[in-house]
């Protein structure tokens, strides 16, 4: 049996047990545009964040608020690396196979989530939300796998410090085809 390491922290319990249902955001996507601008990071933001994390305590007690209000707004899940900005303000952790690079192939005719048919898939909220304000091409970013040691922290603290760059292309990542060679793949030259 392998054992959990006593540094990794705690699985947090709205990320335990069963997926997750899809979210519908509780305000516009205009309005969510025009304050992520205000909460671009800064050297007031750059300055908040250190003394975040410089105080263990404030950190905790911050982050607790980032929770109340993303949870309240998005149905945030706490992963750490927030992608809402790129996809319409639509969590796509809210789906619940939590696929971040689009929906899966089970959506239904009416745009219904496969797994919880009585909701919206997440990710046509995310498309309706971002083409509604001219951002879709934000939807073309390859977002890469989460880094699960960052669940529960703030995401706000990483977006101010710029920890979180990288967390998604700038673009498709589809201008410069990838060159596949079979014959290497085989062992061969």
């Amino acid at each position: 049996m392998i054992e959990r390491s006593d540094r990794l922290p705690p699985r947090p319990a709205r990320l335990a047990g069963a997926p997750p249902q899809p979210v519908s955001p509780r305000l516009p996507a205009r309005l969510l545009y025009r304050l992520h601008r205000l909460l671009a990071p800064n050297a007031g933001y750059r300055r908040l964040a250190a003394v975040l994390t410089a105080h263990p305590w404030l950190s905790r007690l911050f982050t607790a608020g980032e929770r109340h209000v993303k949870e309240a707004i998005f149905g945030c899940r706490m992963c750490g690396q927030c992608a809402i900005p790129f996809t319409g303000y639509a969590c796509p952790m809210t789906c619940p196979k939590q696929l971040r690079n689009g929906p899966c192939g089970g959506v239904g005719l009416d745009g219904s989530c496969e797994v919880y048919p009585e909701s919206r898939c997440v990710w046509l909220l995310a498309v309706e939300r971002a083409d509604s304000e001219g951002k879709g091409p934000d939807l073309l970013r390859l977002h890469r796998p989460i880094d699960h040691r960052r669940l529960g922290q703030s995401a706000w603290i990483s977006y101010w410090q710029g920890t979180d760059d990288g967390l998604c292309t700038d673009d498709d990542a589809l201008a410069t085809p990838a060159v596949i060679n079979p014959a290497a793949l085989l062992g061969h030259k």
